[in-house]
């Protein structure tokens, strides 16, 4: 067993460290993980529920309030017309994600999964982030566990990380001071996690934070993993800023570089020794740099993306379909291969 990295060893990498060498240490760490060379990816869909929120993070473009014009509510049946659409190309997940939604509560949430576990039974539901977990459970005056033993026997089968962020409470009162504390978030994924139901980990960076807030995110994501061993995967992406409140109010914000992001996605790479999967984030970063992402440490490309609404309401508006994802992957010498939400692999090619 390797020594583990520590938290200063990770500070040293990231400001120190040459990014070649970064690159060829994050390989070396993947391939030991991955000894066949496959790099995966999954065919799924974001369905964006709601995009009525209260909690007005500054760095979202995508929420909107209860009587913007804009607002809405998608009906079961625009739900269902968007997964007809997913299995007609093949699509295995659904991320179902919305706004927090100050009135719906977990009624509303059992009778949504039910129909769609009952109807399309073929499709794995990776759904609602442990801050809307933590609104239902307030709304509905029951418990986080209640919430997700409840959705759970109705067909959740998964978690997504969204809403980390940062986990310091520091970034957080500034840039979502609405939204959960960082012990929250963790705590909602340990139960999750307890209950059988396994997540994934996420980072938001480049608005407020530091190299330390960095560091101290990657080890309470190790620190859980190694109590509980539910996160299936790791994914980061930079701050995306168009659009969004906290570029007015922090109009000096630097713009993060293809460098920082290969840099701490291969600094997370050695310092998350027992989360399995790195994803790389092509939809923020773009395809090449995506592909990049592939040297350093990450091994799975994320989703084809058929509908994405958060992050293009910010500006980042990549695409990438099937074919692409394969040729890329193929390009850097990997196998390329479709997998499902748990990471098992359905298809090689």
């Amino acid at each position: 067993m390797q020594k583990r990295l520590t938290k200063q060893d990770a500070l040293d990498l990231i400001r120190n460290a040459d990014l070649k060498e970064l690159g060829r240490m994050a390989s070396q760490r993947k391939k030991e993980l991955h000894p066949k060379g496959i790099t995966t990816f999954v065919v799924d869909r974001n369905i964006n529920y709601t995009n009525i929120c209260w909690v007005d993070c500054k760095f979202c473009a995508f929420y909107r309030h209860e009587k913007d014009e804009d607002a809405y509510v998608l009906t079961f049946d625009e739900i269902d017309a968007k997964i007809d659409e997913l299995l007609e190309i093949g699509g295995t997940q659904i991320l179902f994600q919305g706004g927090v939604h100050p009135k719906l509560k977990i009624e509303w949430y059992e009778d949504l999964v039910e129909h769609i576990h009952t109807k399309y039974p073929q499709i794995t539901i990776h759904g609602f982030s442990s801050i809307e977990i933590d609104f239902i459970a307030k709304v509905s005056r029951i418990s986080v566990e209640e919430v997700l033993e409840r959705l759970k026997a109705k067909g959740l089968a998964s978690i997504p990380g969204a809403g980390a962020e940062i986990l310091s409470d520091r970034v957080r009162d500034i840039i979502a001071p609405r939204k959960i504390d960082s012990d929250v978030w963790l705590d909602i994924h340990r139960k999750a996690h307890k209950l059988g139901i396994k997540s994934t980990a996420t980072m938001m960076y480049g608005t407020v934070e530091s190299d330390e807030d960095i560091v101290e995110h990657f080890d309470m994501i190790r620190s859980l993993q190694d109590e509980t061993g539910g996160f299936r995967a790791f994914i980061m992406w930079s701050f995306q800023s168009q659009n969004t409140e906290l570029a007015k109010i922090i109009p000096d914000l630097p713009k993060p570089s293809s460098n920082r992001y290969l840099r701490l996605l291969a600094v997370a790479r050695l310092y998350l020794d027992n989360v399995r999967n790195l994803q790389s984030s092509w939809v923020t970063q773009g395809p090449y740099i995506g592909q990049m992402a592939l040297k350093f440490g990450a091994n799975d490309l994320g989703s084809t993306m058929m509908e994405e609404n958060v992050v293009r309401s910010a500006g980042a508006g990549f695409r990438m379909a099937k074919e692409e994802m394969i040729r890329l992957i193929r390009d850097v010498g990997e196998t390329p291969a479709i997998r499902d939400t748990a990471y098992n692999t359905l298809e090689v090619y």
